[in-house]
This record gives structure tokens, sequence and C-alpha cells, in this order.
């Protein structure tokens, strides 16, 4: 089980970095140590790798939105704490795993594409909750649905995300997160 451990760990990295079509089990098996037959073992096709990958992000994201939760914090503290899990990504040099696959989505088996819809899925009900949740403490001041305002904040973080890999601003980055909340606060 570790093997298969550090497989998924190193998959991981070079998804998050290079992108899912971006590596090849050479890759992998040289960065683990082990051959590409034997990897071949824990994980048959890389569409197999992608499918376990998807499922332990997932898993990853649950703990986070967990931890979260149980601060007892405000909404915006907790849209904060949101925020900076794609700061850490950034701060690593990588991508969000979902927003990666997302934009090879076209490419990718079919077989991934329903747990990648889940795993937006998750994200917008949780923010979807918590903007809620902030809209029934007069925290925010909503202008439409918080589903509605769930899929714009996740959009534009994935979004400043990507655009600050490409072009190395980190602050511009930190300004879109901050007016996604100021805005959601009535400040923007």
């Amino acid at each position: 089980m570790e093997m298969k451990k550090r497989i998924l760990t190193s998959a991981q990295k070079l998804v998050q970095q290079r992108g899912f079509n971006g590596f090849s089990y050479a890759d992998i098996a040289s960065e683990v140590g082990i051959r590409k037959a034997s990897l071949h073992h824990h994980f048959p096709t890389k569409t197999d790798l992608g499918v376990a990958l998807l499922e332990v992000y997932s898993g990853q994201l649950d703990s986070e939105l967990k931890r979260i939760n149980g601060l007892l914090l405000p909404a915006d503290a907790k849209l904060a704490a949101y925020v900076a899990l794609y700061r850490y990504s950034l701060q690593a040099e990588c991508m969000c795993l979902g927003g990666m696959l997302a934009t090879e989505a076209l490419t990718l088996d079919a077989v991934m594409l329903p747990g990648l819809k889940r795993f937006f899925a998750r994200n917008t009900e949780w923010l979807a909750d918590v903007i809620a949740e902030g809209g029934s403490h007069q925290l925010f001041t909503l202008s439409g649905a918080p589903e509605d305002h769930a899929r714009v904040f996740l959009s534009a973080l994935q979004g400043a995300l990507l655009i600050a890999r490409v072009t190395g601003d980190c602050a511009a980055f930190e300004q879109t997160a901050r007016l996604l909340i100021t805005d959601l606060l009535g400040k923007g």
C-alpha cells in the first residue's frame, strides 16, 4: 500500500505542475524508483491512475473543508481559509488538480469526468453554504442566489490561480481573492 501512496503523491504533483497529458508512467517510475511494469500493477492504465487521483484529491478537499468548518469562524474568515488552499498551491508552483484537469477535459477519458464534476460540485456546494451563512447573518450582501455567487467565487479563484501561474504575479491573485470577499461584504 505504501508504494501505491507514493505513486499517487508523485502523480498528483506532476498533474498539478504539468497537467495530466504532460507526464508519463516513466516520469513516475523514475521519481518513485520502480519499473513501469510495477506501476502498471498498481494502476493498469493512466485513466485508472487519474480516477484514483481524483478520489484522493477530493478526499483531501473534504478533509480541508471539514477542518475549516471546525474552526467555527465567521463566513468571511471561512472564505479566507478556503483561499489559503489556493495560495498554498500557488506558492508550491502548482495548480489545483481539479482546475488543471478541467483545462484538459476534452482530452480525458470519459471515465474521469464524473469524478471531476463531483469535485467541482463539492466546491460549489461548500462555497454556497458558506455564502448563504454569511447572507443569513447579514455579513454578506447577496445580489443573487448563494449558488450563483459560489460559481463566480470558484471560477474567479481558479482563473486567478491560472493567470498568476503564467504571469508570476502573485499580487494579482491576492487582489482577486480580496475583491471576491470584500464584494460579498458589500465593501467592494
